[in-house]
């Protein structure tokens, strides 16, 4: 019996021993950020499709949420969100949508923060726009998805009728 427990114990040691050398000799771990990353991309996804429903689907169905928008403007709760975006999809057509210097930050399991440069054109009510500039979208794990509880969005070049410091302009 005792030469049982002595094999049991010699074998479980060297069991966690060969685990312990995967993981420290750099076996491959899940990227944390994926599951935001992939919640982002179907966003994306939403707005290049000019999916009404894909879009809405990324944000949480709060009164609390908050968005500061691209004019300057802010949107607060969902039934607003909802509203703003299926009264403005109908007159939208082709899309394209350019996202370059992505960043994920997981704050913890089940917050994160994403942050981007974007270029968009599209035609809005069949006139040609262009609007480039810098995102920040906070996310929070609610039950299994990844939502949207916050969106900040500044534009590249900001209409002088903005008041906006004159030491953060860009020289012209």
């Amino acid at each position: 019996m005792l030469k049982r427990i002595l094999i049991f114990t010699i074998l479980t040691l060297f069991t966690a021993s060969l685990a312990y050398g995967q993981k420290a000799s750099g076996a491959k771990r899940a990227d944390p950020t994926a599951p935001v990353k992939a919640a982002f991309e179907s966003l994306m996804d939403g707005i290049r499709e000019v999916n009404a429903a894909k879009v809405l689907a990324a944000y949480e169905k709060s009164d609390r949420i908050l968005i500061f928008n691209n004019n300057g403007t802010a949107t607060i709760g969902w039934e607003n969100i909802k509203s703003n975006t299926e009264s403005s999809y109908p007159k939208i057509k082709n899309v394209t949508l350019d996202i370059t210097g992505l960043r994920v930050e997981m704050l913890s399991k089940t917050s994160a923060y994403v942050t981007c440069k974007w270029k968009q054109t599209q035609e809005y009510d069949g006139k040609p726009e262009s609007a480039s500039g810098r995102m920040t979208l906070i996310y929070r794990l609610i039950g299994k998805d990844w939502k949207i509880v916050h969106r900040h969005t500044s534009p590249d070049n900001p209409p002088e009728t903005r008041p906006v410091f004159p030491s953060e302009r860009e020289p012209k």
